[in-house]
């Protein structure tokens, strides 16, 4: 009789199964363990910048490249126009206040000084020729009352002694009425002849006035000629050094145009180019210094010029004190701008990591040194030292702060060679 086998419950087959089961499970339970921890990065500290953070001096300042110009600088430009017959000097010398450069002529200026100076004359001599005809006229109608006069006193004369004699009874009243008469037309005629003098002589004072006044402008009208015509040599306005002259004998120069520069050498200045971004914290009176042949020097904002160009705008400094003597003209300076006061601070060294996190976080160490670990952190202002800490590090801790750029969103960093 057939009798039934009963087969195992526990074969090889499903033990394999099960056990790759449970290994499957262990894996995923292992990556899950690890996976939930934070994301680490072994990196070499060698090829890493650790910088401390300490307290200590903070000032903020930032550098800026300055060109030395003179401290006064007048352009100069052709008051009129003409062609250049001659140079006195050439460009680079130095030059005293009214000391000729070159001179130009002008045919026109000079033809037009001459036919002024011709109309001045000519004005001149009939301003003379009426005044001796005035003055002729005056003397004859002085004569004329000098002539009513004496008429007038020997008809007054004859009056009176007619006058008496017909009272007497001497005399026919006829020869009476005869001698009034005669007396009071040479009373009328002296009237007469003081009233015309009068007239004539305030006419002649008049006309003289109008002939003064025009004979004035005529010569004020010479007088800006001949300064027109003088300015034709082209002298230097100011003691300095003659630069950019660009003229040549022969050359055809028109009215303004520009011959060059004049620079004082009483001093200098230097003219510095700035970012925008401080633009409204640059104000006159910020102090810095530059450094020339191993000295310092400090330099002071007197003047800033509002106007943004390229994303930079411009501010001139002057030297604090006597400039430097090794100094010159289109030298270029490196200007350490100081923007507030010096005051104390928690510090940490300006490094590559800023542009990968803003200041917003680091990789800080821990005590032992040997891993890193991101911390939210608030820096505030700068210099090209340091960051001022405002919130998240404390004096002693220690910061990664070369550049993050192999790190990714790394949690943390184990630090090994």
């Amino acid at each position: 009789m057939d009798r039934a086998i009963t087969p195992p419950k526990w074969t090889s087959r499903k033990l394999l199964l099960l056990g790759g089961a449970l290994l499957v499970l262990l894996l995923a339970g292992a990556a899950y363990y690890y996976g939930a921890g934070p994301s680490q990065l072994t990196v070499d500290p060698a090829r890493l910048s650790i910088s401390v953070v300490r307290r200590g001096s903070f000032q903020e300042f930032i550098p800026v490249s300055g060109v030395v110009l003179p401290e006064t600088s007048i352009f100069l430009d052709a008051q009129e126009g003409g062609r250049v017959e001659e140079k006195f000097v050439e460009d680079g010398a130095l030059m005293k206040k009214g000391q000729p450069v070159l001179r130009l002529s002008n045919a026109d200026l000079e033809l037009s000084l001459v036919n002024q100076e011709t109309a001045v004359l000519n004005l001149l001599t009939q301003m003379q020729i009426s005044r001796n005809a005035a003055q002729q006229n005056t003397n004859a109608r002085l004569n004329q009352l000098a002539d009513a006069d004496n008429a007038y006193h020997e008809a007054e004369r004859v009056y009176l002694l007619n006058k008496n004699l017909y009272e007497q009874k001497v005399i026919a009243q006829q020869e009476f009425k005869q001698a009034e008469q005669a007396y009071r037309y040479q009373q009328r005629r002296l009237g007469l002849s003081r009233h015309i003098l009068g007239q004539d002589s305030s006419a002649t004072r008049q006309e003289q006035s109008q002939a003064a006044r025009s004979y004035t402008r005529m010569q004020n009208a010479l007088d800006l000629m001949r300064r027109k015509v003088g300015d034709l040599v082209v002298r230097a306005p100011i003691d300095g050094q003659l630069t950019s002259l660009d003229a040549e004998i022969g050359q055809s120069i028109n009215k303004g145009q520009r011959l060059g520069q004049l620079d004082a050498v009483s001093g200098y200045k230097v003219r510095a180019d700035i970012d925008e971004h401080y633009i409204s914290r640059i104000v006159p009176g910020l102090e810095g210094e530059c450094t020339v042949a191993g000295q310092r020097y400090p330099l002071r904002i007197r003047k800033v010029y509002t106007q943004v160009t390229g994303g930079r705008f411009q501010v001139d400094m002057s030297f604090v004190g006597a400039a430097p003597k090794a100094v010159r003209r289109g030298q270029t300076l490196q200007v350490r701008l100081t923007l507030g006061d010096e005051t104390q601070a928690v510090l940490l060294a300006k490094g590559g990591f800023y542009q990968q996190t803003g200041g917003n976080w680091v990789y800080k160490l821990t005590a032992d040194g040997k891993t890193a670990y991101r911390a939210e952190v608030r820096l505030g202002r700068q210099n090209p030292d340091y960051y001022e800490v405002l919130g998240g590090l404390r004096p002693g801790e220690q910061v990664i702060t070369s550049g993050y750029d192999n790190f990714g969103t790394m949690q943390e960093l184990v630090l090994k060679r």
